[in-house]
Parts: structure tokens; C-alpha cells; sequence
């Protein structure tokens, strides 16, 4: 028992050291652990205390059972739908993040947002507001004063709208009230989940983790799941620091990432092209239309104006550039080589496109 927690303790306290110089980055910047991970909770709820800006009742009915709803639990009764005009209140949805092993008492940020017609949430608090998790039980319930980045602002002609005033956040809004039962020390193994499944990086984790902590320690499900096994039932919460602190060498699939709506380009290291060649020119039409007014005489029986449009068509052939890539291609040369030829963001993203469907790109060509 204690020569196992000191060899934990000394791969914890050398593993960044030892394999500084041959990997990249630690295991806990390219994986989780399974089953530590944040739950999404929701609720729905009322937001008082705008100045005119919130739901207008007749386009919000929800917001006006609401109303009655909540003022009947307060023990206000006998309201009718003529006496509720109040333009103060909103109906908004409340999200929250419920971090792993989050207790009682403990708080968390909530995000607030507005399911009417209101305008802004500027200045308004949130009532209390319970908030479920997917199994519909209640785990936090949010309250406060909330806090909008944008604004709005409008006079009799103009207007004007900065960022989204319907959308705001209260800081540490929502206080938990029931805990998810989750014991690490319960645990004989756990299992480490890539970000980015590949089978290559999964091999090299578990490798990492049987030289350093054992052999058979890890065992690779498959490209994405690592299964790490604790020889002690009590120790895993430290097997688990050890873990993620090793350091390894990802691996990556050849990818080249195109965003055509700003022009950007990202090729990743490991793209290779075969010999292909690549020309690139083309046409530029230039059409001016001048619009010309024919005016009839001063004194003519039955003469009209005629608008006579004047159009000029010009024709301007670019001169085409050609180059040759060879073949086996690097990141380097491919780069190299469509600068030579001056192409600009979208005719490289031509040229990409044309070469992958030769297939000539051996890559993931991936436009977002």
C-alpha cells in the first residue's frame, strides 16, 4: 500500500521532467476522464423590475399566466385580464452549467434569456427560479440581479441596438441544492476519453502509462476510450493525478481547414500532394451602362422622352501563371508554390479544391 501510493507519487513528481524532451503535451490537455464532466440544467422563469421594456401581455400569454401564477402563490388573488398591464415583467428561459461534483451550498453562473417579445432585460432581477437537470429533478435554484452586456436605445425615428439586451447573466445566480452521488475512491479503474479519437494516439497514451505506472495498467478500447486499471481500490483519485500529468506525442490526420466567408486557410503539417500541375488565370468581363435621355423637340406634335441606355462591354484576359508541384509534395513546398504563381485567398481555395478532386490532396479538406 505505501510503496504503491510512493510510486505514484514519484511519477507524479517526475513525469513532466523526464519526458519533457520527447513528448508534447500532457495527457489532461487531450483527454477526459469518463463520467467527470459538467450536466446542463434549465428553468424557466420571471424577470421584474424592467422599465417598460418587458413582454407586452397580449403577444406574451405565457407571461401572463405566469404573472397570476406566481402573485396566487404570494396569496394575490382575484386578478382579471383588464387589471394586468404591466409592461415590466419578462418570461425568460435560465441555463446553467452544473460542474463535476458540485455540493451544496456551492454556487454557479446562469445565463438568462427572453422567450417574449421584451425588448431588454436591463436593470430587471430574477425571481426564483428552479432549475432541472435531464432526469428532472431540481439541482440549483437562481435568483438575483442580473447583468446585460448589450444595449438598446431609440428615439421617434431612429434606434439603435449594441450587442443583445435580451440575453444577460448573473454571476454565481444559482445555488445548488442537490448533489450528483459520484465516489472516485469507489472506482477499480477508470477510462480516459480523446478529444480527437485516433487509434495512433490511443496506443501511445497507453504505453506512456505502463512504462510509467506498470504493465497492463492501460489497455485501449478503442480510438478514443483508454482503460486504466487501479491496483488499489482507494488510490485511483491519485492514479488519475498521475495519469494526466504524463506527457505524449499526439497524432494527427492530414487535414486542410477552409473558411470561406473570411478567406482563412489552415494546412495542417502532415498534408502531402503527388506531382500535379497548376495554371491559374481567367477572364475579367467590365460592363458600364451609361443611362442617355433622348428630348424631343420644343415644338413637336406626339414626341416623348425616351431614356436610351448606352452600354460598353470590356473584356480583359489575365495572363495564366503556371507551375508544377512535384510529386510528394510537403506542407512547405505546397505553400511555396501557390505564392509563386500569386494566387489570392479564394483562387487558393480554388486551387485546393481542384487538387483534391484530382487526387492529387492527400488530405481532409474541410469547409466551414
Amino acid at each position: 500500500m505505501r510503496v504503491y501510493r510512493a510510486l505514484l507519487a514519484l511519477t507524479l513528481a517526475l513525469a513532466p521532467v523526464v519526458n519533457a524532451a520527447q513528448a508534447d503535451v500532457r495527457i489532461k490537455d487531450i483527454a477526459t476522464f469518463e463520467g467527470i464532466r459538467e450536466n446542463q440544467l434549465v428553468g424557466y422563469g420571471l424577470v421584474v423590475g424592467l422599465n417598460g421594456t418587458g413582454d407586452t401581455l397580449r403577444n406574451s400569454p405565457f407571461t401572463q399566466k405566469s404573472i397570476e401564477g406566481m402573485l396566487e402563490r404570494l396569496g394575490v388573488g382575484n386578478l382579471s385580464e383588464d387589471n394586468m398591464r404591466t409592461q415590466n415583467t419578462a418570461a425568460v428561459m435560465v441555463t446553467s452549467m452544473l460542474p463535476p461534483f458540485a455540493r451544496r451550498g456551492s454556487t454557479i453562473d446562469v445565463v438568462v434569456s427572453s422567450l417574449g417579445d421584451a425588448s431588454s432585460l436591463r436593470g430587471g432581477t430574477l425571481i426564483v427560479t428552479p432549475l432541472s437537470g435531464a432526469d428532472g429533478e431540481v439541482y440549483a435554484v437562481a435568483q438575483g440581479p442580473i447583468a446585460v452586456a448589450g444595449y438598446a436605445a431609440q428615439g421617434a425615428n431612429a434606434s439603435i441596438v449594441e450587442g443583445v439586451p435580451t440575453v444577460a447573466r448573473i454571476e454565481n445566480g444559482a445555488t445548488v441544492e442537490n448533489e450528483i452521488d459520484f465516489s472516485l475512491a469507489s472506482l477499480k479503474s477508470f477510462r480516459i476519453a480523446l478529444r480527437s479519437p485516433d487509434i495512433t494516439t490511443a496506443n501511445r497514451v497507453a504505453e506512456k502509462i505502463n512504462s510509467a505506472l506498470g504493465p497492463r495498467t492501460a489497455q485501449v478500447l478503442d480510438s478514443t476510450t483508454i482503460e486504466v486499471s487501479s491496483h488499489d481500490k482507494g488510490a485511483t483519485p491519485e492514479l488519475m493525478a498521475a495519469v494526466e500529468n504524463l506527457m505524449v506525442q499526439p497524432d494527427s490526420v492530414a487535414k486542410v481547414v477552409i473558411d470561406a466567408r473570411s478567406g482563412t486557410i489552415v494546412i495542417g503539417a502532415n498534408v502531402r500532394v503527388d506531382k500535379v500541375a497548376v495554371s491559374q488565370g481567367g477572364l475579367t468581363v467590365v460592363i458600364r451602362e451609361d443611362i442617355e435621355v433622348s428630348q424631343p423637340e420644343p415644338i413637336t406634335i406626339g414626341g416623348t422622352t425616351v431614356v436610351v441606355p448606352q452600354t460598353e462591354v470590356e473584356v480583359q484576359e489575365a495572363q495564366a501563371h503556371f507551375t508544377i508541384l512535384d510529386g510528394d509534395v510537403s506542407l512547405q513546398r505546397l505553400v511555396d508554390g501557390l505564392n509563386a504563381i500569386g494566387v489570392t485567398a479564394s483562387q487558393t481555395i480554388s486551387i485546393l479544391q481542384a487538387i483534391k478532386a484530382a487526387g492529387a490532396l492527400h488530405a481532409d479538406l474541410e469547409i466551414i
